[in-house]
């Protein structure tokens, strides 16, 4: 089962999804595959991607669906002769993108779980890190 199912394509239907696929589940599910791993590069060193791409219904993030969608949808009409509706999908894909540089960036930050370290330490890969050493007290 992957991320994503065929009813998470609400944007262009079910019978414009089947046109795009070219009547090829297959080809969705390829798709899929690809839009999955380019959302996991941008975000797989902040965040736990396998947790992120494991969830399932109600506990997927709904912007995290809605852009690996429109990366997906992308990459089938890219792959279309005539490219029919390619405008719309190459200004969303743009998009998806912008926000996947901004959440690396540090400018967004979607609530995704967090990879944890060995010692139970939560946000690991967290680029700000505070403590200090103990105190030093002098006394002479």
């Amino acid at each position: 089962m992957s991320f994503l199912a065929s009813e998470d394509f609400i944007m262009i239907g079910d019978a414009a999804l089947k046109i795009v696929q070219q009547a090829d589940p297959a080809k969705l599910e390829v798709a899929i595959n690809t839009a999955v791993e380019e959302l996991s590069g941008y975000l797989r060193s902040r965040y736990d991607t396998t947790l992120i791409f494991a969830a399932t219904g109600d506990n997927r993030n709904e912007v995290v669906v809605m852009y690996a969608c429109d990366i997906a949808l992308y990459h089938l009409t890219s792959s279309r002769d005539g490219r029919q509706g390619m405008e719309i999908r190459k200004e969303r894909y743009d998009r998806a993108i912008k926000w996947l540089e901004d959440v690396q960036k540090g400018n967004i930050m979607p609530n995704l779980p967090t990879p944890s370290g060995p010692d139970g330490e939560e946000d690991i890969n967290n680029p700000i890190r505070y403590g200090s050493q103990p105190q030093n007290v002098y006394d002479w």
